[in-house]
């Protein structure tokens, strides 16, 4: 059976997270820096299930 790289995480096994900035959600974190940005976690490939790789 032949692989191919996942077309959705491009061979990288995980997901990045997308951050939005907007300086109306201004916060200060837990080490005292000031963040205007909301991040979702990074998360595992669903396509591949974290393998980097599909069968083709």
């Amino acid at each position: 059976m032949e692989k191919r790289i996942c077309p959705d995480c491009k061979g990288k096994k995980i997901i990045v997270g997308n951050c939005e900035c907007n300086s109306e959600w201004r916060h200060t974190e837990d080490d005292g820096s000031i963040s205007d940005c909301i991040c979702d976690p990074d998360a595992e490939c669903q396509t591949c299930n974290g393998t980097g790789y599909v069968s083709a």
